[in-house]
C-alpha cells in the first residue's frame, strides 16, 4: 500500500534521512524501531507532508505524495497520531474527534465512526464533554488515535504511542492497535521505542540508525536477532 523509495530529507545542511526505502503492505502492521534522533519521526512527518523531501518518492497505491500538501495526504487516506499526541487542549473530547473528520461530508458515517471510537475507548465517551487538556497522558493518547481514525484513513501512522503513559495503559493501547488492524482491516505503520511491544504485534519491522535502514525482516526474526536484542530489547 505505502511505498517509500530512496528518500532523502534534510534540516538545512544536516541530512536526517539518507536514502530510506521501505514498504508497508495492505492490512499489515509494520514497525520502525530505532534510538532517539534516528529519523523515525522525521520519516512520519515527511509521509504526512509536514516536511518536504530533497529527493526520492512516497507513493500510496498509484498516488505520488511528495508534492502533496498535508490536507491532501489526509484526503488520500493517511492519518497520523503524532508524537506527544498534540491534541487540541482547549477543545472538548468530542470537538477533538470532530476535528479528525474535518474533511468528511458523510454525516451518517461520521456518527458511526464516532460510536466505534467510543466503543473502543469507553473512557473517551465518559469524558466526551471534558477539555482535552484535562485528560491523563493515556487518555490523550486514546484521543489522538481516535481523532486520526475519524478521518477514515486507509493507513494509520502512529508515532511513539507508548511515550509518557502509565505502563498499565501501554498494554491497552497496543491491544487497541491490534484491534484496529484486525477489526477494520486498517494498515498501520508504527514508530515505537518500546521495541519489545512493537515487534510483538507487527508482522514486519525495520531498524533505523542515523537516517538509514540497517536491518529489516519479519518481526519475529528481528525480535530474535542478537544485534536487535542487545541494542533495543535490553538483552545481551
Amino acid at each position: 500500500m505505502l511505498e517509500i523509495k530512496d528518500l532523502h530529507v534534510s534540516y538545512g545542511q544536516i541530512a536526517a534521512l539518507k536514502g530510506i526505502s521501505l514498504s508497508v503492505p495492505d492490512h499489515a502492521i509494520v514497525t520502525l524501531i530505532g534510538a532517539n534522533g534516528a529519523g523515525k519521526t522525521t520519516l512520519l512527518r515527511t509521509i504526512s507532508g509536514l516536511l518536504k523531501s530533497k529527493s526520492g518518492s512516497i507513493s500510496l497505491g498509484d498516488s505520488e505524495l511528495t508534492k502533496c500538501a498535508p490536507h491532501e495526504i489526509v484526503a488520500k487516506g493517511i492519518a497520523q497520531s503524532p508524537e506527544g499526541r498534540m491534541i487540541f487542549a482547549n477543545l472538548t473530547v468530542m470537538e477533538n474527534l470532530k476535528m479528525g473528520a474535518f474533511l468528511r461530508k458523510d454525516t451518517d458515517g461520521i456518527a458511526t465512526d464516532m460510536e466505534y471510537v467510543f466503543s473502543m475507548f469507553p473512557r473517551l465517551k465518559e469524558r466526551h464533554a471534558q477539555q482535552g487538556g484535562t485528560l491523563s497522558g493515556g487518555e490523550q493518547q486514546m484521543l489522538a488515535i481516535g481523532r486520526a481514525l475519524m478521518s477514515k484513513p486507509k493507513i494509520l501512522l502512529l508515532d511513539e504511542p507508548s511515550l509518557g503513559i502509565a505502563p498499565i495503559l501501554v498494554r491497552t493501547i497496543f491491544q487497541k492497535i491490534v484491534e484496529i488492524n484486525h477489526n477494520l482491516g486498517m494498515t498501520v505503520l508504527l514508530v515505537e521505542q518500546n521495541a519489545h511491544m512493537a515487534l510483538g504485534i507487527a508482522s514486519h519491522g525495520y531498524v533505523i540508525e542515523t537516517g538509514k535502514i540497517v536491518l529489516e525482516g519479519e518481526a519475529s526474526w528481528l525480535a530474535a536477532n542478537e544485534e536487535v536484542k542487545k541494542a533495543y530489547l535490553g538483552s545481551v
